[in-house]
C-alpha cells in the first residue's frame, strides 16, 4: 500500500489506492467499478501526456467494461439477496474486481492497436486477446490502455521506441529502463495499479528497479506467451508490475496456468500463491553470489545491497555465500541466443506477409527490393543491429562457432544455478549495476546498454523466476530507487513470492 511516507513514491506522485484496496471498496460498495474507472482516465487524460508512459487510451471500451462488470455485481448481490457487503463474496469471484490496468503494447489485444512501438506494425489491429490480457479480465481487470516500450522490446531503456521515450517519474531527464519502460512508468507515476510487462533478459526487472516498483519475471512456461509478438521464443515472459508484492500475487494467480494455445505451458494448474504469502519462511536462507558483490557496481548500489543483506540478517535470514560463476558468460550467451531467435521471428515482416510496406510493388524494381526498402525504413536501429547479429550467428559457417557454443554455456549456466540452489532457498542480488542513468547517455554505446542487463539475462537463459524489490534510494544526486533481485528454482514462483513480501516488509519497516 502506498503512503505520503511511502520512500518509493516519485517527488510530485500523490499516493493511490493498492488494486487490493480498490478491489475491496468497490466489493463492499463504497464505490463502483464506473466511478474507479472514470477516475483513472481523467487521471491519464491529464497526466499521461507528462510521462508518455501509455501509447494508446481505451476511454470508451474502459468504460463500457466497467458498467458491465457494475451491473453483473449488482445482478449478483440480487440473487443472492445479500443486504450488506462487508464480506466480499465478489473479491473472490472476481480477484480483480474493476481494478484498471495496462498491457505494454507488444501483448495481443482485440480493439485498439498492437504497434511494438515499431513502424513496422503501426497501424496493426489484432484480431485477438492475448491469453494473460483475457485472463486479467475475467478476473474483473479492466484494461485501460497500452504501455510505451522499446521496439519489439528490444532496449534497456525505452529509447528505441518509434513514438519516443517515457518518463522515468522521478525526473524526466532519466530514461524509465527498458523494454518495458512505459509499464514501469505507468505503475510509478500512479497512472494504474498494475501493468503486464514482458521479460526476454531483464525487461521487467530492469525497469522495475529504476523506477522504484516491483516487477516480475514467473518461470518460463507458468503464464501464456499466447499473443505476446515474438522477440526470443525460448527467453520470453510476460509478467507483472505493481507497487506492493500483494498486488503482484494477487495479478499473478490470475494469470499463470497450463494455455492449451501455448505448447510450452506447464501442464498442472498454477499453485496457490496469496494463502501463505505473508507467512513468513521459517529458518530463510538466502545466497549472494560472490561475483555480485566484487566491484564494478555503482556505490549507491552497492551500499543498498549491503544494507538489505544486514536488514536481513538482523532479522534471522540466514546469509550465504555461493558462486555463480557463468557471470561472465551470460550476456555473450544471451546476446548470441536473443538475437538468433529476433532474427528468425522478424524475418516475417517483410510488407508482403506481416507489417506496413514501404512505398509499393509498383515503386520497386524486383521483390527483394520491396523486402529490402520496408524492412530497412520501417525497422528502427536497435532492431535492426541485432537482426544482422543474429543472421550472422545462424549463418553457414558461424552456427557452431556461435549459437551452438551459446547453447552449451546456456546449459551451463542452469546447472550453476541449480548447483547454487541446493544450498539456499533463494539468490539475493542487485537488479541493476547502477541506478537509472541519463537518456542519451548510452544510446551510441551498444556494449554500455547491453550491459544493463548483466544481472538479469541469467535468470532467462536458465529459465528461473526472478522478482525486483525496491530497496533504497540512491544518495547521489538526481534521487533514485535502487532495486535488490531475489531469485528461486524452476516452478517456484508461489514460495518466491512469499520470500518477497518477507523481504518486502523488513525494507518498508
Amino acid at each position: 500500500m502506498s503512503t505520503p511516507t511511502d520512500p518509493f513514491l516519485p517527488p510530485n506522485v500523490e499516493p493511490a489506492p493498492s488494486a487490493k484496496e480498490t478491489r475491496d471498496r468497490i466489493a463492499r460498495g463504497e464505490t463502483s467499478c464506473e466511478a474507479v474507472i472514470a477516475a483513472c482516465l481523467d487521471d491519464l487524460e491529464k497526466r499521461n501526456p507528462g510521462y508518455h508512459a501509455l501509447l494508446e487510451i481505451h476511454a470508451e471500451e474502459a468504460m463500457e467494461r466497467a458498467r458491465h462488470l457494475d451491473k453483473k455485481l449488482d445482478a449478483q448481490l440480487d440473487a443472492s439477496l445479500q443486504t450488506s457487503r462487508e464480506t466480499p463474496g465478489s473479491a473472490r469471484a472476481l480477484p480483480l474486481l474493476g481494478v484498471p490496468v495496462a498491457l505494454k503494447d507488444n501483448i495481443c489485444l482485440d480493439r485498439g492497436l498492437t504497434t511494438c512501438a515499431s513502424r513496422m506494425l503501426e497501424h496493426y489491429a489484432s484480431p485477438y486477446t492475448a491469453t494473460a490480457a483475457a485472463r486479467l479480465e475475467a478476473a474483473g481487470a479492466v484494461v485501460v490502455g497500452k504501455a510505451n516500450l522499446d521496439e519489439f522490446a528490444m532496449g534497456s531503456s525505452c529509447e528505441f521506441s518509434a513514438f519516443g521515450c517515457s518518463d522515468n517519474p522521478w525526473h524526466p531527464s532519466l530514461v524509465p529502463g527498458g523494454s518495458s519502460g512505459g509499464s514501469a512508468s505507468a505503475v510509478s507515476a500512479g497512472l494504474v495499479p498494475i501493468a503486464l510487462g514482458s521479460d526476454t533478459g531483464g525487461s521487467i526487472r530492469q525497469p522495475a528497479s529504476h523506477c522504484g516498483v516491483v516487477g516480475f519475471k514467473p518461470t518460463y512456461g507458468r503464464v501464456s506467451r499466447y499473443g505476446l509478438v515474438a522477440f526470443g521464443s525460448s527467453l520470453d515472459q510476460i509478467g507483472p508490475m505493481t507497487r506492493t508484492v500483494e498486488d503482484m500475487a494477487l495479478c499473478f494467480q490470475a494469470i499463470a496456468g497450463h494455455d492449451p494455445f501455448d505448447a510450452t505451458t506447464r501442464p498442472e494448474p498454477a499453485p496457490d500463491c496469496l494463502t501463505d504469502l505473508s507467512t513468513p519462511v521459517e529458518r530463510l536462507r538466502l545466497g549472494v553470489p560472490t561475483e555480485a558483490r566484487d566491484g564494478g557496481l555503482h556505490p549507491d548500489v552497492a551500499r543498498v545491497l549491503e544494507s538489505t543483506i544486514r536488514r536481513a540478517q538482523d532479522a534471522g535470514v540466514e546469509i550465504i555465500d555461493v558462486h555463480l560463476e557463468h557471470a561472465d558468460a551470460a550476456i555473450a550467451a544471451y546476446y548470441v541466443v536473443a538475437s538468433a531467435e529476433a532474427s528468425s521471428n522478424l524475418s516475417r515482416f517483410d510488407g508482403v506477409r506481416y507489417g506496413s510496406r514501404a512505398g509499393s510493388l509498383d515503386d520497386t524494381a524486383t521483390l527483394e527490393d520491396l523486402y529490402v526498402a520496408t524492412r530497412s525504413e520501417l525497422f528502427g536501429p536497435e532492431v535492426k543491429r541485432r537482426i544482422l547479429l543474429g543472421t550472422h550467428v545462424l549463418s553457414s559457417g558461424y552456427y557452431d562457432a556461435y549459437y551452438n557454443t551459446a547453447l552449451r554455456a546456456r546449459r551451463f549456466i542452469k546447472q550453476t544455478y541449480d548447483h547454487a540452489f541446493r544450498a539456499c532457498d533463494a539468490i539475493l542480488m542487485p537488479a541493476t549495476q547502477a541506478p537509472a542513468f541519463e537518456r542519451g547517455s548510452k544510446t551510441d554505446d551498444p556494449l554500455a546498454m547491453y550491459l544493463e542487463d548483466l544481472f538479469t539475462v541469467g535468470v532467462n537463459l536458465a529459465g528461473l523466476p526472478a522478482i525486483t524489490l525496491p530497496a533504497g534510494l540512491t544518495e547521489e544526486p538526481p534521487t533514485r530507487p535502487v532495486g535488490i533481485q531475489l531469485i528461486a528454482p524452476s516452478f517456484q514462483d508461489a514460495a518466491l513470492l512469499r520470500v518477497a513480501k518477507q523481504i518486502e516488509s523488513l525494507l518498508t519497516a
